[in-house]
């Protein structure tokens, strides 16, 4: 029987061509111009191996392969991308995301098809494996990326809600847990000598925090507080030593997002310690929006002391400068509530 290949990518003389060539090397080939068609397709009627452009309208390629990883039928299926974004970062987003493979345009028929044989034949093997219960079981299966480890989380971490203002952990808490937001978000602060608070970090749906240390149950540096309703995935410290022992990549992953959050951090020092106070306010509330929000022009409910104390002003300074934003007509406030009118003028503000 031939092996079966969905074909996802929005640009029609390549999509024909390339499945012309497919057809050419005897495997069938299912073909579909963007993300949604395919993921429906896939889920009616699974592929053998699934080939995915990137860059398409109305969802892209990294947002199908997301979501079809979260398929437990699906999840096993070889994914390969093919982009012309041929960035260092765009090539490890892809794999970090699970991606089997990244093949970039223009390719040879050589490359595409050494790299669809050798798939197909991996997959094979693990199918065999799984269905022999030869493999290991699905929980201690190699985790490859960091999509993979937080799938575990959601797979078999521990519940936890809380409510909004409502304490996660203090700081001197030892960390017992490392924790991935699956709705809400959380503000981590601190006390300064003189009692005032300080926010440090922001994190939103699908990220991972509470990790003092990935191996070792020491105690938090910060206290994390819920901003709206959250819930959380919870895995100990025990745990997660473990599948870092055993899954190298996943190590290699959160080093990675360690030295995001360093560069982050950084970052935010720099503008605390050298923007001007307008350029301090507008980037704090841009942050927000990102961390709260699902849309930027959402509306922002937080308090002004704590947007003051990413900043990094006095309260009274932060609100003088909300109130100029709002009489240039690129916010309104209501209450507590901030919205961004104009995004634009925000992001330019110096």
């Amino acid at each position: 029987m031939l092996a079966k290949l969905l074909l996802i990518e929005d640009d029609i003389v390549l999509r024909d061509n390339t499945a012309e060539l497919l057809e050419l090397a005897d495997y069938s080939v299912v073909k579909v111009s963007n993300g949604k068609e395919g993921i429906k397709l896939a889920l009616t009627n699974p592929p053998d191996l699934i080939i995915c452009d990137i860059m398409m309208p109305k969802m892209d390629g990294y947002e199908v392969l997301e979501k079809l990883s979260k398929n437990k039928k699906l999840k096993y299926i070889p994914f390969i991308f093919l982009s012309a974004k041929t960035e260092h970062s765009d090539i490890r987003k892809g794999m970090n995301l699970g991606a089997d493979d990244y093949i970039t345009k223009p390719f040879t028929e050589d490359e595409l098809l050494s790299a669809i044989k050798s798939r197909l034949a991996k997959a094979s093997i693990l199918e065999d494996r799984r269905s022999t219960n030869t493999y290991l079981d699905e929980e201690d299966e190699e985790l490859r990326s960091l999509n993979d480890l937080k799938n575990f989380f959601d797979d078999y971490g521990e519940e936890f809600c809380f409510n909004k203002n409502e304490i996660i952990y203090h700081e001197g808490d030892h960390s017992n847990y490392i924790y991935l937001i699956t709705k809400g978000a959380v503000k981590c602060h601190k006390l300064d000598d003189q009692g005032k608070e300080l926010a440090i970090a922001l994190y939103k749906e699908d990220d991972l925090f509470g990790y003092t240390s990935f191996t070792h149950n020491l105690p938090h540096k910060e206290t994390a507080t819920a901003i709206k309703t959250t819930h959380l995935m919870g895995i100990s410290i025990i745990q997660l030593s473990a599948i870092l022992n055993d899954n190298h990549k996943v190590a290699i992953a959160l080093i990675d997002l360690l030295t995001d959050d360093l560069c982050n951090t950084k970052e935010q020092l720099l503008q605390m310690a050298y923007s001007s106070v307008n350029k301090k306010t507008a980037n704090t509330i841009l942050q927000f929006a990102e961390h709260i929000n699902r849309k930027p022009e959402d509306p922002i409910k937080i308090s002004r002391s704590d947007l003051a104390s990413v900043a990094g002003v006095a309260t009274e300074t932060f609100i003088r400068t909300l109130t100029n934003f709002k009489n240039e007509g690129i916010i309104k406030s209501e209450g507590r509530n901030i919205v961004v009118l104009d995004l634009e003028r925000l992001k330019e503000i110096e």
